[in-house]
């Protein structure tokens, strides 16, 4: 599903990301761990073409994220053609960013309507379904203001479902919630990644990493230290820097 081959990313003289290799597989749930300023939320927004690659290439599904290739030489897509390839890739940030002027369904319906001009009345049955999946339906009309932090967060979950991605991308999205609304939130995602859900999550919850994933990646100082089964990784890491990472945080 995603394939980085040699990805790199530089703001200025600050190389942020340095040769990153990287192959996530259809119905692959990989964690991404490290600590802050690793490279981690550079490298999903990389994969959704939020930022640009300084080099190297990132295929999802196939196809080239943000460029076209001729002759070797990388050309950026048109705006409209990177809206749509971003359309088929669900992103859950920290923060919830839900319009504060609408209530959690129409929340949920903006996108599908607005962005892929889908029928209302298909979209309100849609995101109906996915109120009741991520435990919400009697708030449909709630809007944000009245609603919890995990609430809002699996609202934003459900909202990056409506447009049926074919790869989920979360930036620590538990990291802004309190201790206790954690569960409620990462309970969703556990039921995602069981229904065959790709999904690339960075994240400092170590219970999901050793439970949900299919696999755990490492990073450090912009490239990937260690990175294997969560069994492997997190119980018996090879590596000095993945040692003393796991030694603070486990």
């Amino acid at each position: 599903m995603v394939t980085a081959k040699d990805v790199w990313k530089s703001f200025g003289h600050n190389d942020v990301l340095k040769g990153i290799n990287l192959q996530v597989q259809k119905g692959e749930v990989m964690t991404l761990l490290g600590p802050s300023g690793s490279g981690k939320s550079t490298f999903l927004r990389l994969i959704n073409h939020l930022d640009t690659v300084s080099a190297g290439r990132i295929t999802v599904d196939g196809d080239l994220v943000g460029y076209r290739e001729q002759a070797g030489a990388l050309h950026e897509l048109r705006p409209q053609v990177i809206a749509r390839m971003r359309s088929e890739v669900g992103m859950v940030f920290q923060q919830f960013n839900l319009f504060p002027h609408m209530t959690a369904l129409q929340n949920i319906m903006e996108a599908p309507v607005g962005v892929k001009k889908e029928p209302k009345s298909h979209v309100k049955a849609r995101a109906e379904a996915l109120l009741e999946r991520v435990g919400l339906s009697e708030k449909r009309n709630a809007y944000p203001s009245s609603l919890s932090g995990g609430q809002q967060q699996r609202i934003a979950i459900a909202r990056a479902l409506a447009m049926e991605p074919k790869l989920m991308l979360f930036d620590e999205p538990t990291s802004a919630l309190d201790p206790e609304l954690v569960g409620e939130v990462l309970d969703v995602m556990q039921d995602l990644a069981a229904s065959g859900m790709t999904m690339i999550v960075v994240t400092h919850e170590m219970g999901f990493a050793r439970e949900v994933a299919d696999s755990v990646v490492f990073m450090d100082g912009g490239v990937v230290v260690e990175s294997g089964k969560p069994s492997d990784v997190l119980l018996n890491p090879q590596e000095e820097r993945t040692q003393a990472f796991l030694s603070k945080v486990l």
